[in-house]
């Protein structure tokens, strides 16, 4: 006997290759958004409809052994045509009485999985609590070394473990922090999305860290040890003789960490002139301009 294939994946609003924490989240948003007793009385009849296939959908793609099953019909199927059971599924007249009762569950889940863990027309589901989400400002510190912060949502006072090496965009969840359920459903979980404060000195490029080195023109000409500051406090740098405006001074593992390791840091090189030269400065500059080298050595007049 046919019965009508059900995109699930499709009904919850997620690709084929969603994770389980998506297919959870998109649950939770997609129950309570339809839930009966949360509907006005002239909406209750479609949203129970809805609620139905939420249910079903969910009752599938979350259990691994009955998703993996349902993948097993193929990729390419299309919500609305027919299937018929292979042999062997369960579905035909001599089980017929099986799934009499099945009430919000369909024929297609039936035929394919058998009876489902739960479901009756006109039982009270659970509700579970909606998901909070929110934005969590971090500073470098933080990133590079980890921390412990107390933050309020929503009035309600939260601790959060950062973990050491964080990346900006990246979200934490607080399991069960969330919403409250309805009719003993679990409560939601909160996700704070991460966003990197900027910081004054240093600029963060994938796992690197970046930095301006201001350096007077007889350091960059001449060469120089120059003291500079790292997130790990200062060291010394060596500036080799001839070096160029622009040019990067790598620090090896100064950067973020990563995989048990660190990124590094370039120190860019800035070429400062004084602003307000004294006079043995300007003597100097002159007596340098007069001894320069043959023009074709030197950079084009524009």
């Amino acid at each position: 006997m046919a019965v009508k294939f059900r995109d699930y994946y499709e009904v919850l609003g997620v690709p084929r290759t969603a994770t389980a924490e998506e297919i959870k989240r998109a649950y939770r948003q997609l129950a309570r958004k339809y839930h009966p007793d949360l509907q006005p009385p002239s909406e209750r009849a479609r949203a129970s409809e809805r609620f139905k296939e939420i249910n079903e959908a969910n009752e599938v793609l979350s259990d691994p052994d009955k998703r993996a099953k349902y993948d097993a019909l193929g990729a390419n199927w299309k919500g609305g045509m027919d299937f018929t059971p292979p042999p062997g599924s369960g579905r035909g007249p001599t089980v017929t009485t099986e799934w009499e009762d099945l009430g919000d569950f369909s024929d297609f889940f039936a035929s394919i999985f058998g009876r489902p863990a739960g479901g009756r027309a006109g039982v009270r589901m659970p509700i579970p609590g909606t998901d909070i989400e929110g934005e969590l400002p971090l500073t470098l510190e933080d990133v590079l070394h980890g921390a412990q912060r107390r933050i309020t949502l929503n009035g309600k006072s939260l601790d959060v473990t950062i973990p050491r090496g964080i990346r900006d965009g990246a979200t934490l969840r607080l399991a069960g922090q969330g919403g409250p359920g309805v009719n003993g459903g679990p409560a939601g979980d909160v996700y704070l999305r991460v966003r990197l404060l900027p910081h004054p000195r240093y600029r963060v490029v994938g796992d690197d860290l970046e930095m301006d080195l201001p350096l007077w023109p007889w350091q960059a000409v001449l060469g120089a040890e120059v003291r500079v500051d790292t997130p790990d406090g200062a060291v010394t740098l060596t500036v080799p003789p001839s070096t160029q405006s622009g040019q990067r001074l790598r620090l090896r593992s100064r950067g973020l960490p990563r995989d048990g390791a660190r990124g590094d840091l370039d120190a860019v090189v800035r070429i400062v002139v004084p602003t307000r030269p004294s006079t043995a400065e300007r003597e100097a500059y002159e007596m340098l301009r007069r001894s320069a080298s043959a023009p074709a050595d030197r950079p084009a007049t524009p």
